[in-house]
């Protein structure tokens, strides 16, 4: 609906008279009999009147009003979003020029940073290589010196020690002997200014100067006693031997191959099994300057046609016959040392097993496990017509 007070052609503050007579005015010149040449006339007239029943209506007009006030406000408020997307837009600027500032502020910084790294690097590189070129010569390097890089017999290894003892301290009183005219040249030198190379911490210098008597008669006691370090020990080499059923009765000896030409050899004890890791100290990897590593073999139990493998016992298959199943027998099977008898009990079924003790294999308690015969019926090779006769009466229900 058009706004009512422009319908009318009022005022909004215009009281209720005004409104009255303003709607009379426009109705009576507009109204349809008034004008029947003109199409619009309904539309005009119907619309003054609502205009009017807004308007003189009290609660319908404070409706109006404040309903136009809030659009208003609306409208308004349009204005205030815009002016606020604006102001986000210029500080989004700002920050992101503050944020430029900060990263060259942060790159100038890092590169202060590195160029002091650098410079200090460069002058404890300094003061290392004149503290090596201070003390170039160790304790070992001193021996070697003295007493060239060969030792002697074996049988003079004892007075070597106590002269090498007597000499290194000799010359500890001699370097003892030797300090106070080292402070004077030491105090003389004090005077001239000091470079680089001459930076160097009196305190480490001090001590490097007391330990070095005690260092070289460390290095002379290991030279002619034989305590040197031991060296670092290969890492473990893994391998898998494969082994028989006979190798772990008679425990042989068994060779495995390591690759490159090398190998490591063992023995089978008893209670060996499958599965079983077993650790050879010093036959495993050789490498330069290396103590000998370990060698861990996996022990793997090959298939036999014979038997199988369950824990210390050995299974084995023999088969039956129907009529030695039923009245029993004796046979022979063969074991894992030779032939053995076995007695099969009448009414024997195929879930039926005999079981022979000590005839396993080595358990490491000084026993063995068993020998244990699983019975599976057999049929004869061709068809017998006297047992399929009886075995039909037997199901039929026919006895003959």
């Amino acid at each position: 609906m058009r706004d009512p007070y422009k319908v009318l052609g009022v005022q909004k503050d215009a009281g209720a008279d005004e409104i009255k007579a303003a709607w009379r005015h426009m109705a009576k010149a507009v109204h349809p009999d008034h004008n029947q040449g003109d199409p619009n006339a309904t539309a005009r007239f119907a619309e003054i009147g609502r205009a009017y029943e807004t308007l003189k209506d009290p609660k319908k007009r404070s409706l109006f009003d404040t309903a136009a006030r809030m659009a208003e406000a609306k409208m308004g408020g349009g204005e205030t979003i815009m002016q606020q997307r604006q102001a986000a837009r210029e500080a989004a600027a700002r920050a992101k020029a503050a944020q430029e500032n900060a990263e060259r502020v942060m790159e100038e910084l890092a590169r202060a940073n590195a160029q002091k790294a650098a410079k200090a690097a460069a002058e404890e590189a300094a003061k290392q290589k004149a503290s090596n070129a201070a003390g170039a010569e160790s304790a070992e390097e001193v021996v070697d010196r003295i007493f060239g890089t060969q030792t002697k017999a074996a049988g003079g290894t004892a007075g070597n020690a106590g002269q090498a003892q007597s000499q290194a301290q000799g010359q500890a009183q001699a370097q003892a002997k030797a300090k106070p005219a080292d402070a004077e040249t030491a105090k003389t030198e004090t005077d001239a200014p000091k470079t680089d190379a001459d930076a160097i911490d009196p305190n480490a210098a001090a001590s490097a100067g007391i330990l070095q008597p005690f260092s070289i008669l460390n290095a002379l006691v290991r030279r002619f006693t034989g305590t040197a370090p031991a060296p670092e020990k290969a890492p473990d080499q893994f391998a898998q031997a494969t082994v028989t059923i006979d190798d772990l009765m008679k425990g042989s000896r068994i060779i495995v191959p390591l690759g490159e030409g090398q190998e490591a050899s063992f023995t089978l004890s008893p209670g060996t099994t499958e599965g079983q890791q077993i650790r050879l100290k010093g036959q495993g990897l050789k490498l330069p300057n290396m103590q000998r590593g370990d060698a861990v073999i996996g022990v793997h139990i090959a298939a036999d046609h014979r038997f199988t493998v369950h824990g210390f016992d050995l299974h084995t298959v023999l088969p039956v016959t129907i009529e030695n199943a039923v009245l029993g027998t004796e046979t022979e099977i063969e074991g894992p040392g030779g032939r053995l008898k076995v007695t099969v009990p009448a009414w024997s079924g195929s879930d039926k097993t005999i079981r022979i003790e000590g005839q396993g294999l080595p358990d490491g308690n000084s026993g063995r496990g068993d020998l244990v015969v699983e019975l599976r019926i057999m049929l004869w090779e061709k068809p017998d017509d006297k047992v399929t006769d009886l075995m039909r009466s037997m199901r039929e229900g026919l006895f003959l």
